[in-house]
């Protein structure tokens, strides 16, 4: 479904990802892990066109979508929670969901979906969604992104500041995701959660893929175990 091929990526003068190479199938839950300064955030904004200074190729249901524009990679079926969430605060927690759907019709049936993963969502519909707890800030993002029915979502940074009791709950949410079909680009600096969710993993260090294989086994890998979970 997803393909990047040799990907580089730039800020100004400065490189910040080399020669990035990620495959992620249909129905796959594939995680994208590393440090902060790694270089996944700056991956996924040249994912979904918020940064077009890249080259190599990043193919999307077999189109190349590099340098095309947010709406545009929107449109073909990549949705993105971004790491700050980006909710309206203002705004109701209904009409963030309703933002989600651009209009599409039979959106209410979407919605029901969303309110059976989150249920809190349901009981805090009317209420702005800038009072709304940190945990179900993320629930809203991730609903929001599931309301345009997306054919892939790509979260980054889904457990940033979250308590580990609520960081439990939004990985189940994911899991049940998974189970559903969906297909899933997880960024996390949470390696445990997210091998433990995912089917693969690539680990990005300095801006390269250092490491990459079946979850399972990354796990087990006496780099990951020594880096990032403290065995």
């Amino acid at each position: 479904m997803l393909e990047i091929s040799n990907l580089n990526v730039f800020h100004g003068n400065l490189q910040v990802v080399w020669d990035l190479t990620v495959k992620v199938d249909p129905g796959e839950l594939v995680t994208l892990i590393g440090p902060n300064g790694a270089g996944k955030t700056s991956t996924v904004e040249t994912i979904i066109g918020l940064n077009r200074e890249a080259s190599g190729s990043i193919c999307f249901l077999g189109e190349e979508i590099l340098g095309m524009r947010p709406n545009q990679v929107f449109r073909k079926g990549l949705a993105l929670v971004p790491e700050r969430r980006e909710i309206f605060p203002g705004m109701p927690v209904i009409e963030n969901l309703q933002l989600g759907a651009m209009g599409r019709p039979g959106w209410r049936k979407e919605l029901d979906h969303v309110y059976s993963l989150f249920p809190v969502l349901r009981e805090r519909e009317r209420q702005r969604a800038g009072t709304l707890s940190g945990g179900e800030q993320q629930m809203l993002a991730i609903g929001r992104a599931l309301m345009s029915e997306p054919k892939m979502l790509v979260l980054d940074e889904p457990s940033t500041g979250l308590s580990p009791l609520l960081v439990v709950q939004m990985f189940r949410s994911l899991e049940q995701l998974g189970r559903e079909g969906m297909t899933v680009l997880l960024l996390e600096q949470n390696v445990r959660h997210a091998l433990e969710l995912c089917n693969r993993g690539y680990v990005l260090e300095n801006g390269r893929i250092v490491l990459e294989g079946k979850s399972k086994e990354l796990l087990h890998d006496p780099h990951i175990e020594r880096a990032y979970l403290g065995i």
